[in-house]
């Protein structure tokens, strides 16, 4: 039997909507295994044997129409099987050998991928920051030899290698756990009891990688800005280009440097945005920080939701289980139709007024939906009804309620507010510039907002300098910092605790009063 010739489109995935979709996908599954034993065809007794036991066919004929339909869609080729024949009867015997085709083990490679995929639920790893600050030092110190001399190219394209896969492995499972979080935070097919378990360890494993994240990243901005100086790294992707272009095929020697190095630099520029922020957009780094920071609260949010529903608050969704199971525990259609009528309200047209003594009456003599309104039991309506269209009786109007208390309890509630806000600027603002360690102790709600600010100017530096000018999300505040060399630790003091790290020079200032617009400069974030 010649090899069916494979349609236009995507029938190599015709064998996954089709009857006997597993068995399709299982022997696919062996010719894939046989392929990484570098064996090429199989014959259909060779199939059979490498179908799972629990799945294979009482007979071989269902095996080779499985293999003659995939043939059909261009997943496999069918060759004569002439090895055998020992007379000239066997050549009008049907016998075949089979082998993958380019576009069968494309569709298994897309199926993995999918399968893989499906299955994936991401890291965040803290492990792989550290690998690259390592591969960025490891460049540094070879591009160091371009002073001596040209470096070392197998060097740096093993570098620049484990780089760019570590990196991408880093933003791939980034997004896939960030993906996976989403999903439990919303509780999609996630047990509470489970939830209730994994949020304290979902919590501290976050805040773990907030925190690497935040002192690696800025040391990996650092060492991207040193490599970019002078083009110091475009001289090491050239070399990685030329060494990787050796390999290329005589027909595209030509442009093969140039797509190699144009594949590097689009590398380096994706793992340089990833870190840097520039041209007013913010890095992938900065957004996983923010978008991790925030998916704590959420998920705080909704173990609150987890114990209101514990302690017995209803709400929709139980409502109507538990009308569900009165429905299925009334005694019969009857009994089901009053729950029906006053759960809901709902009545046929024809019945504008239903009473109990409707119900009553027409329980003793009911009424066929077949009978005609002539002969039915007549509607009774009321005057008003006839007169004025309305059942309703008119009357006065309902007093409106006087809110002021209310009102005033709000206004109050916000007036306060503002004034502990306020004092809470204030008790920051300085007098010009002072050192971090001069502040003091702080209250909770001053020490929560010197957190924001720090984190925002820590999310505004740029590599290669020491100072930033930020201003808070409200507009309100804005905070410069200097770092100092001397090495000295500062200490701020707070109910919860004490807060250390390097000493700089910071300077607060309240915008609501000095009313002038807030500076943008950079800082390298590795200081604190």
């Amino acid at each position: 039997m010649p090899s069916g010739p494979a349609r236009a489109g995507y029938t190599p995935f015709a064998h996954l909507t089709v009857p006997n979709a597993a068995l399709y996908r299982q022997v696919m599954g062996a010719f894939l295994a046989a392929k990484e034993r570098f064996a090429v065809h199989l014959r259909p007794e060779d199939v059979v044997a490498a179908l799972p036991p629990e799945h294979r066919p009482g007979d071989v004929d269902t095996v080779v129409k499985a293999l003659d339909r995939l043939v059909d869609w261009g997943n496999l080729r069918a060759d004569p099987d002439t090895s055998r024949v020992t007379a000239v009867e066997d050549f009008y015997r049907k016998r075949f050998i089979y082998q993958l085709t380019q576009a069968g083990e494309a569709a298994e490679q897309a199926l993995s991928t999918y399968d893989e995929a499906l299955g994936r639920r991401g890291a965040l790893q803290a492990v792989a920051l550290h690998d690259i600050v390592t591969q960025l030092r490891v460049l540094l110190v070879l591009s160091a030899e371009q002073e001596e001399g040209e470096p070392d190219a197998a060097k740096t394209q093993l570098a620049l290698s484990a780089l760019t896969s570590r990196f991408e492995a880093l933003a791939e499972n980034a997004r896939a756990f960030m993906g996976s979080l989403q999903r439990t935070i919303d509780l999609h097919g996630v047990e509470v009891d489970v939830f209730l378990a994994y949020k304290d360890r979902l919590i501290q494993y976050l805040e773990r990688f907030i925190q690497d994240l935040i002192t690696l990243g800025g040391r990996i901005a650092l060492l991207i800005g040193e490599l970019e100086e002078r083009d110091r790294v475009g001289v090491l992707l050239r070399l990685a280009a030329v060494r990787e272009a050796a390999d290329a095929a005589p027909d595209e020697a030509e442009s093969a440097e140039a797509r190699a190095y144009e594949r590097w630099s689009g590398r380096w520029s994706g793992l340089a945005a990833w870190f840097v922020s520039a041209d007013g957009r913010e890095s992938q780094a900065r957004l996983l920080r923010g978008r991790a920071l925030g998916a704590i609260p959420q998920l705080l949010a909704v173990v609150r939701q987890l114990n209101e529903r514990r302690a017995g608050r209803s709400d929709r969704s139980a409502d109507f289980r538990t009308l569900a199971r009165w429905f299925a525990e009334a005694p019969d259609d009857a009994a089901r139709h009053r729950l029906w009528r006053a759960a809901f309200g709902l009545y046929p047209a024809r019945h504008l007024t239903v009473d109990a003594d409707t119900l009553d009456r027409r329980s003793a003599h009911p009424v066929t939906a077949s009978t005609p309104w002539a002969e039915a039991e007549p509607l009774r309506i009321s005057p008003q009804l006839r007169r004025t269209g309305s059942y309703e009786r008119r009357g006065r109007t309902r007093r409106v309620l006087d809110r002021s208390e209310q009102r005033r309890h709000l206004a109050e509630f916000a007036a306060k507010q503002a004034q502990e806000i306020a004092a809470a600027r204030a008790r920051l603002a300085t007098d010009g510039t002072t050192r971090l360690s001069a502040l003091g102790e702080l209250d909770p709600l001053a020490f929560g907002l010197f957190l924001q600010l720090l984190g925002d100017a820590l999310a505004t530096w740029r590599p290669g300098t020491t100072a930033t000018v930020a201003t808070s999300n409200d507009g309100t505040m804005e905070i410069r910092l200097t770092a100092l060399t001397n090495g000295t630790r500062a200490q701020i003091r707070t109910p919860g605790g004490t807060f250390r790290g390097p000493d700089h020079l910071v300077e607060i200032t309240d915008l609501t009063r000095a009313g002038r617009a807030s500076g943008v400069d950079t800082f390298d974030g590795e200081a604190l």
